[in-house]
């Protein structure tokens, strides 16, 4: 397994925020958003299995689906970097609404 080594781009936000995940290859599960910044987030599935490199589309509770790549894994979760940056204000706006406590 891999863990990230270099430095973000932007601080991620932590939020406990439900979605959905399904590969490119057809499969799906529910999830849950751990961080979200402008370029990606840390999701948690239940019993997805990811790899390094794999195309996902995270489909977030109350929000349009959104594209990306896994870029490193760990014990506790994914790495998505997403194809296109969220805009700024949508982020904050997840990260005041569904703040981690």
């Amino acid at each position: 397994m891999e863990t990230p080594v270099q430095s973000r781009k932007v601080n991620r936000l932590p939020v406990t925020l439900a979605a959905k995940c399904r590969t490119m290859g057809g499969m799906r599960d529910e999830a849950y958003l751990c961080d979200i910044s402008t370029h990606g987030c840390k999701m948690v599935t239940r019993s997805l299995y990811l790899s390094i490199g794999m195309r996902v589309t995270i489909k977030p509770d109350g929000m349009e689906a959104i594209s990306g790549v896994v870029r490193w894994l760990s014990q506790d979760g994914a790495g998505i970097e997403f194809d296109s940056p969220l805009y700024a204000p949508v982020v904050e706006n997840l990260g005041a609404r569904h703040a981690r406590h």
